[in-house]
């Protein structure tokens, strides 16, 4: 097998890696879940109007976990690399990206980094698309053997 038919097609950038489906059911679930508990703190007739704020905030405490666990996503540009995480965002140069890792029971990419680290990457994850999930590992790992001048000889 040549170089170039073991190596998949580079994607244009910009491009934006994340799990859609996970995201969209996140999403769905938070927002029927906060309408569901809100409606509910409406229409029970014996909650004070402290409960019924009570059931509020707690829905939208709720929602809010669910928004967060949504966030995750890659962005890959001329320059480099924008990791979002759950509560964290680091952005990397091409050349700080040594490999792109997602190895069989994996439950996200990795991405070996020039300082001798390892960063998660919970914007490419195989739990619900798998086989999506792969191919964005391999476009990722693509760009950063294209863009890169990390070395790979490990």
């Amino acid at each position: 097998m040549s170089e170039s038919a073991a190596r998949p097609a580079t994607p244009a950038l910009p491009v934006t890696f994340r799990p859609n489906r996970t995201r969209a059911v996140l999403l769905s679930v938070g927002t029927a879940m906060f309408a569901t508990i809100t409606a509910i703190a409406l229409l029970l007739e014996n909650l004070s109007p402290g409960e019924r704020v009570s059931f509020v905030f707690t829905a939208a405490l709720m929602a809010s976990v669910l928004v967060l666990l949504s966030r995750p996503k890659v962005v890959a540009d001329e320059n480099g690399v924008t990791v979002v995480n759950l509560t964290t965002t680091r952005r990397l140069e091409w050349a700080q990206i040594l490999r792109v890792n997602l190895r069989p029971g994996d439950p996200w990419v990795f991405l070996d980094l020039n300082d001798g680290t390892s960063l998660p990457v919970l914007g490419i994850q195989p739990g619900v698309a798998k086989a999506r999930a792969i191919g964005d590992a391999r476009a990722l790992r693509a760009l950063a053997e294209t863009h890169g001048t990390g070395t790979n000889d490990h």
